[in-house]
């Protein structure tokens, strides 16, 4: 399978594109102005305990609260010492038993899920309103609600995943070679501080003893800098931020099966030249400056195919299609058998259909990072072993898909529930926004999106009209009073950038998505 990463990148907004196959299989955004902080580490203060709930709320510096759970909160989390970066060999025969931690994504890494025990006593005998606790964010704010923090630290690196606060030793469950993943595990044992946890990547397959050393050493020293400032600050405070999306997704995402990374901004191209040099010089000739004039994406299909993915209907090649709608509680996708009527059989022609329809909607969810809970209505199936077919054919792509999920059998009627886990806003939570005309009942593009879009064509519309003395931008009135007001740092220094005068114009009566920019 050919894998690539595309990295679009402007000092307001960075767009990392998963390309597998040459399609576009996931795709992650950051803006400067509202960064994402899962992963980020915080010294916060409690604010309210509910025992009704085993929650507690903590104030980490935020807007809104922290959501702690019972479950979350390791109570010796805050009197852990420093560790010794260069602890004692031991012996792996006192090894704990080969943990194989299942694949999840965002703070985590998206190859290792800790299983981290839990505790029972009440949360009001463990926490009071005034304490002080270290915390990382698990998952970002979504809507209306804060930030869900956990105390149980993970801190992953290029190889492994420092886990401070639990004894733990897991591989990767995408390491399958049973000799293989017995002798990173005696590594790793022989070398972790006492007490301490970690778990192997699936990067580890075949790295030598020093590698994966220098990899845990990293990671004490990171976490000991951390314990360290938090005796110097009060809280809310935040100790630690994790990397932008442009170093992780070269941490977490840059593996040997990808064949090239291609990232279009100069600075960024250096920074990640320098960064995999530290641990995989071998991988630096993978790297690649696009220097075109045609943009990155524009040459890879990236825009229309996100495009397409904030569309309701998804055709399959069979001439079915999926219907994909979304809302607060939960998300139904809908398959039908559209265009496509077969052949003799219509069990047959119906059974076709969902095994299509299967792969599709996996790929789907993961393009579109849907979470939480989804219903899937598949076309009813009489013959029990076709049901079997399409649910084997579901397991098989969800298998490939990094994130958690939790699958129920096919019911009588073809519905399937699941759930998949959500640790940031979906595509179209991040594109869109309520239709101001509709009451909110559909969704439109987003303000935002707009006006990041007008400032990437800006910088376009200028490399390709060098003659040019100014260039207008003609926009909705909500579109031109962000670029003003919210990103006018921002359109000060891009006039400065392209040496030429930016004027911003209202086309009255236009929509949010409608925009125009030229040269003149």
């Amino acid at each position: 399978m050919s894998k690539l990463i595309l990295i679009n990148s402007t000092p307001e907004e960075t767009r990392v594109a998963i390309v597998e196959n040459r399609a576009l299989a996931e795709i992650h955004f950051e803006r400067a102005r509202d960064r994402g902080i899962a992963g980020n580490i915080y010294k916060g203060k409690v604010v309210r305990v509910l025992p009704g709930m085993q929650a507690a709320f903590v104030d980490i510096g935020l807007a809104k609260a922290g959501f702690l759970h019972a479950s979350d909160f390791h109570p010796g989390g805050d009197a852990l010492p420093i560790v010794d970066a260069e602890p004692p060999e031991r012996d792996a025969d006192t090894a704990p038993p080969l943990a194989a931690p299942e694949d999840c994504e965002a703070s985590t890494p998206a190859d290792a899920d800790p299983a981290l025990p839990l505790h029972h006593e009440p949360i009001e005998d463990r926490l009071s309103r005034g304490d002080e606790i270290r915390v990382q964010v698990a998952k970002e704010p979504l809507g209306s609600k804060g930030p869900r923090i956990t105390s149980h630290i993970s801190l992953p690196g290029r190889y492994l995943v420092y886990l401070p606060t639990t004894n733990h030793l897991g591989v990767s469950r995408r390491i399958e070679d049973e000799e293989e993943r017995q002798r990173l595990h005696d590594i790793v044992l022989a070398m972790k501080p006492a007490g301490a946890g970690f778990i192997v990547r699936t990067v580890c397959v075949g790295l030598s003893r020093s590698e994966i050393q220098n990899d845990m050493r990293f990671l004490i020293d990171l976490w000991n800098r951390i314990l360290k400032r938090s005796e110097d600050v009060s809280a809310p405070c935040r100790l630690h931020y994790d990397m932008d999306l442009t170093l992780r997704s070269i941490r977490d995402l840059f593996t040997p099966d990808v064949e090239k990374v291609v990232v279009d901004r100069r600075e960024d191209h250096q920074r990640i030249l320098e960064f995999v040099d530290s641990f995989a010089p071998v991988l630096t000739s993978r790297i690649e400056l696009h220097a075109d004039d045609e943009p990155l994406f524009d040459r890879y299909g990236i825009e229309q195919a996100v495009g397409r993915a904030l569309e309701r209907r998804v055709w399959l090649r069979s001439g079915g299609y999926i219907v994909i709608d979304q809302t607060e509680a939960l998300t139904t996708i809908d398959v039908n058998t559209g265009r496509y009527v077969g052949k003799h059989d219509p069990e047959e022609t119906v059974l076709t259909t969902n095994l299509e329809a299967a792969r599709e909607i996996v790929d789907q969810l993961r393009l579109r990072n849907i979470g939480g809970i989804i219903i899937v209505d598949f076309i009813d199936m009489a013959n029990p072993a076709h049901r079997q077919r399409v649910m084997d054919a579901f397991d098989v792509a969800l298998k490939q898909d990094k994130t958690r999920s939790a699958i129920l059998k096919i019911s009588e009627l073809g519905l399937v529930e699941m759930t998949r886990k959500r640790t940031r806003p979906s595509l179209l939570q991040l594109l869109t926004e309520p239709c101001p005309t509709c009451d909110g009942r559909g969704r439109v593009v987003s303000v935002a999106t707009v006006a990041y879009d007008a400032i990437r064509r800006i910088r376009q519309v200028a490399a390709a009209a060098p003659e040019a003395t100014r260039i207008v931008v003609r926009a909705s009135a909500s579109v031109t009073t962000f670029l003003y007001e919210e990103e006018g740092s921002a359109m000060d220094r891009l006039e400065r950038e392209i040496g030429r005068r930016i004027t911003v114009e209202t086309a009255a009566g236009s929509e949010i998505s409608w925009l125009d920019v030229r040269a003149v």
